[in-house]
């Protein structure tokens, strides 16, 4: 029987060794490397399962070996999906799911937040870019793989989950309590700051990106626009594709907008604009942040290199790497790494980010401010407030921090508005507060350039 069982393996094997030396024959790179790893594999295969103390199924092994091989690789954006992640990760890039609203990633091996997507769960309770996710409910994220740090966090619409965050600059991890909820985001939203400054916020480039945002430019220019602010702050990128169209509406026709290169000369490719887009002139602002990220970094890497606008903010993310999704036969796949992205002045994003050419950074929230933030989340105070004021004044304000200096909680103007904000939006989805110069220097900046 174990004669049989190993014939069988050996068999495995040399279908193995032939479907790979097509593969390597079809792309010129056959090497007895290649043929000596693969039976070296082989056997070690036949060792585990023949001899283990344990009879595992041989597909456990095979995945197991397939992870191990892309985690030796190094690269967190390379990963095995089963078929159940695969699927998943279908879902997510082609229509709605439930979840958070939390772009994660793995940062010097630690489940990190790269961006809230504005406007979920995760957004609305207060998540930042840079916190670290060190447990999902009560569970340590150490040595958790990034498929399974989702299926963690993913789950049933209006069901729980726990999650402890480390936060730099506040002393102890503190835990935060989320529903699950259907994301649907609208990714572009749009408004007029004092009179003739337009500003659109791109919230993530989806297919719908695009249109939306030239028809929020279209209203804008109608509004008497002059000058335009883009927020790509929070911004976790999504597609290419949309980056590119939307650069067709801020860039002349035929400019560079980025360039890919990869180990396959098929993958290295230019992507310019096609002047099909509605092309402005507009003085341009593009406000980046350590949560701008993927397409949102070449958008703002395509204006800042073709000296179309200036970039404010701080540094941000560097995620600038193509992954392509390759099926395998049994429904599983490979999230593979093929490519790098770089601007149009030949600088690589990834691992580096983008650096704006004015550096404005927001006030840092200290230990006490968010022992008050989480004292104000737990109190009725804020809910209150915000059912009696979809608008409210400075006035409205001013009440409302003595009111709660009362009870104990003790937070300035600036974090008292964004919280009211948060809470507004929550409750009034018709009343959504798209701005707030009082509680946004970064934003305030912005518009202090254009208007001198």
């Amino acid at each position: 029987m174990i004669l049989r069982l190993r014939n069988v393996l050996w068999f495995l094997a040399v279908a193995i060794i032939i479907s790979m030396s097509v593969d390597a024959n079809s792309q010129g790179q056959e090497s007895p490397e290649l043929y000596d790893g693969l039976r070296l594999f082989s056997k070690a295969f036949s060792l585990i399962h023949t001899q283990y103390v344990e009879n595992l199924p041989a597909k456990t092994l095979v995945y197991g070996a397939i992870d191990g091989m892309l985690k030796s690789l190094g690269d967190v954006h390379t990963r095995f999906l089963t078929p159940e992640a695969f699927k998943e990760m279908k879902v997510e890039t082609e229509g709605s799911f439930s979840g958070l609203g939390i772009v994660i990633g793995i940062k010097q091996e630690n489940l990190t937040v790269i961006s809230p997507i504005e406007g979920t769960p995760a957004d609305l309770a207060g998540i930042k870019a840079g916190d670290y996710i060190i447990e999902i409910d009560g569970t340590s994220t150490k040595n958790l793989s990034l498929p399974e740090a989702v299926q963690k966090l993913r789950g049933p619409q209006g069901s729980q989950v726990i999650i402890t965050i480390k936060r730099d600059g506040v002393e102890e991890p503190f835990k935060v309590t989320l529903t699950r909820a259907i994301i649907e985001v609208h990714s572009v939203k749009s408004a007029i700051i004092q009179q003739d400054i337009g500003y659109i916020r791109i919230t993530n480039f989806t297919q719908k990106t695009p249109k939306e945002f030239e028809d929020a430019l279209v209203k804008l220019q109608k509004n008497g626009m002059k000058n335009l602010i883009i927020d790509l702050r929070n911004d976790p990128g999504g597609l290419l594709e949309s980056a590119i169209d939307v650069a067709d509406n801020l860039l002349s026709k035929n400019a560079m907008v980025v360039s890919i290169a990869g180990r396959q000369q098929e993958m290295n490719r230019e992507f310019r604009t096609t002047g099909k887009g509605l092309y402005l002139d507009n003085q341009i602002i593009v406000l980046l942040n350590e949560g701008s990220a993927s397409a949102s970094e070449i958008l703002a890497g395509a204006i800042k290199d073709n000296k179309r606008g200036l970039l404010l903010g701080v540094k941000s993310y560097g995620k600038g790497s193509v992954q392509t999704l390759l099926p395998l036969p049994d429904g599983s796949g490979i999230a593979l790494t093929t490519a790098k992205y770089f601007t149009p002045s030949g600088v690589c994003i990834h691992g580096k980010g983008i650096v704006p050419d004015v550096i404005v950074e927001m006030p840092k929230i200290t230990p006490k401010d968010q022992e008050m933030w989480l004292k104000l989340e737990d109190s009725p105070y804020l809910k209150e407030f915000a059912k009696g004021h979809s608008v409210y004044t400075d006035k409205d304000i001013e009440n409302l921090q003595g009111s709660l200096a009362k009870n104990g909680i003790e937070l300035n103007e600036m974090i008292i508005r964004r919280a009211a904000n948060i809470e507004i939006s929550r409750l009034n989805v018709d009343k959504e507060i798209v701005y707030d110069l009082k509680c946004d220097p970064q934003l305030q900046h912005a518009v202090d350039i254009l208007i001198a």
